[in-house]
């Protein structure tokens, strides 16, 4: 892959679809991000900027509490069917959460689609990371995360962009929809590309995953 004159590096398969998989969520949640505070101060009954400051602590508090606990589960099973499983789980509670957006009309709603949205997030970050990690390209640690970065970093900022767009033409619940459109379609390319993940042949709990080894740069 060959990103500016003279750059150039190969990027194995599991990055390729995992950051894929990255820069379709943080698309639609980019959408989400610069239009929130207006949205919950417009929309929701009686609510104030207080409020805002009370549902970005629900879901940061909310992650902060769940996302070590799952990490160590996961780091303490053997097989990366539990990663994958919960990768995807994650994704799927996280465009349901967008969905679920479009119905708050109370502060008590607001705050509980934020939990589940967090839920989903404490799931989703430390699966993808421990997946992601174990399949970095030798010798490429640094430009593959730096892909990821850039890639969520692009979507985001397009997305952000043309969201104050889409709220003054079409309104509030097509932001939210896309996000959760954008998390499904996530969740659809890791999960529609199981044999990327785990082998042709039966998958047995402990043994090394042959048929996806990162690749090992031409330097070594």
């Amino acid at each position: 892959m060959k990103l500016f004159s003279g750059l150039s590096f190969k990027v194995g398969r599991i990055v390729r679809m995992f950051v894929l998989g990255d820069l379709a969520l943080l698309a639609g949640w980019g959408l989400v991000q610069p239009i929130f505070a207006v949205f919950v101060v417009e929309k929701v009954a009686g609510a104030t900027i207080v409020t805002v400051g009370i549902a970005a602590a629900v879901y940061w508090i909310t992650k902060a509490i769940l996302q070590l606990p799952i990490a160590n589960f996961l780091d303490g099973t053997p097989s990366e069917k539990d990663d994958f499983i919960i990768l995807v789980l994650g994704l799927v509670l996280v465009g349901l959460s967008g969905f679920a957006f479009v119905l708050v009309s109370q502060i008590w709603q607001l705050y509980l689609v934020q939990f589940l949205l967090a839920v989903g997030f404490s799931m989703y970050t430390p699966a993808w990371q421990g997946i992601f990690s174990r399949h970095l390209d030798k010798s490429h640690e640094a430009t593959d995360w730096s892909l990821d970065n850039v890639a969520i970093s692009i979507a985001a900022g397009v997305t952000g962009l043309i969201s104050g767009v889409l709220v003054s033409w079409f309104g509030y619940n097509l932001v939210f929809v896309l996000a959760g459109l954008f998390s499904l379609i996530s969740a659809t390319v890791i999960f529609l590309s199981p044999k990327v993940v785990f082998p042709h042949r039966v998958y047995r709990r402990g043994k090394a995953l042959h048929d996806h080894r990162p690749i090992v740069s031409s330097r070594q």
